[in-house]
């Protein structure tokens, strides 16, 4: 079986083109910064993978996403080795999405993206284990 899910931030706009002929078809590419969950010194703390999209699901992020959004991705690992023209062997690995879920709210995502930091901290938990909600975020809240 091979099936992968990933959660991060893309870190560019994605790029979309479409494949010439009768039967034109969306594809989609994009990468994702992935956190890691354990990090060891000296190790890198972030890794960064190459992501692939088809059909519907590239006019989807064609519309949807930009860099700094976080999203889930659901999908296959694919090798995407090759002989570079020196005659040395590249290995990498791309993934093939299948599916993609947003993994924060809309306003997290506007605001990531706009000052370049993570999504909005809400004030200290209070001793019985709920947040409290800062004075102004009632005009954000659905209901």
């Amino acid at each position: 079986m091979n099936k992968v899910m990933l959660m991060g931030r893309l870190t560019r706009d994605p790029e979309v083109r479409y494949s010439q002929g009768a039967s034109q078809t969306a594809v989609g590419r994009f990468s994702i910064a992935v956190d890691r969950r354990f990090k060891r010194e000296g190790q890198p703390e972030t890794d960064f993978f190459n992501c692939t999209t088809f059909g519907r699901v590239s006019e989807f992020v064609e519309k949807y996403l930009h860099q700094g959004i976080k999203i889930v991705v659901v999908g296959s690992v694919q090798n995407d080795n090759y002989t570079n023209k020196n005659g040395e062997k590249v290995y990498s690995v791309q993934i093939i999405v299948d599916e993609i879920y947003f993994a924060e709210s809309k306003s997290a995502s506007q605001s990531y993206s706009s000052d370049g930091g993570g999504a909005p901290v809400p004030s200290a938990a209070s001793g019985d284990g709920f947040v409290n909600i800062d004075s102004g975020i009632e005009e954000e809240l659905p209901f």
